[in-house]
């Protein structure tokens, strides 16, 4: 019994440092190297000082900024998730009635005009950082005419600010609300 006592408590020593330190400092060491930015949080910094990561949404609202899609957590990293809610819900779909009614308003579109579905509806993480180019593209004319610019310039920023698909073949292209923003900001002094 003793004999196997010992060998089980040899082999969760052995497991132990295999899985608990040789295997994470190998994948650490292995994104340090080859993904030192996104290793790292993938950080924004303005002026020196952190402002966001390209990695997580944050709350924008005011008219001079494009909006990020709506969040379940409320934008807090520590919550991360989606609502639960079902595609029958009625709590979910009186919110989404609800976020379209005020997007048309913000953007000036007409009642019951069409709203693209990541104005109206949070991601999986509720952390989702971009939205889609059409999204930009409707809310183009309220950030310009707040910020004074011209129309034209503002959907230059979008464009800048539009990620690409990885890989040139997964997902779909979307504008990092966070750099647009930034941008935004650059160009309105």
């Amino acid at each position: 019994m003793l004999r196997h006592l010992l060998a089980a408590a040899g082999m969760l020593a052995v497991l132990t440092a295999i899985t608990g330190a040789a295997y994470p400092l190998a994948v650490t060491g292995a994104a340090q190297a080859l993904f030192p930015e996104r290793a790292n949080g993938s950080i924004v910094e303005r002026d020196g000082e952190p402002v966001g990561s390209e990695l997580l949404a944050q709350s924008f609202t005011g008219p001079g900024y494009f909006h990020p899609r709506p969040s379940a957590v409320d934008y807090d990293a520590a919550d991360s998730g989606g609502s639960n809610l079902g595609p029958s819900s009625p709590e979910l779909l009186d919110g989404v009635e609800e976020r379209a009614e005020t997007y048309r308003e913000e953007n000036g579109l007409a009642a019951g005009a069409e709203v693209p579905v990541d104005a109206v509806t949070a991601s999986g993480s509720g952390l989702d950082p971009h939205i889609s180019p059409a999204n930009a593209r409707i809310q183009a004319d309220r950030v310009a005419q707040a910020r004074g610019l011209d129309r034209a310039e503002v959907l230059e920023l979008v464009e800048q600010a539009t990620d690409g698909r990885a890989l040139g073949v997964l997902g779909e292209e979307g504008v990092n609300v966070l750099k647009l923003n930034l941008a935004l900001d650059e160009a309105a002094g």
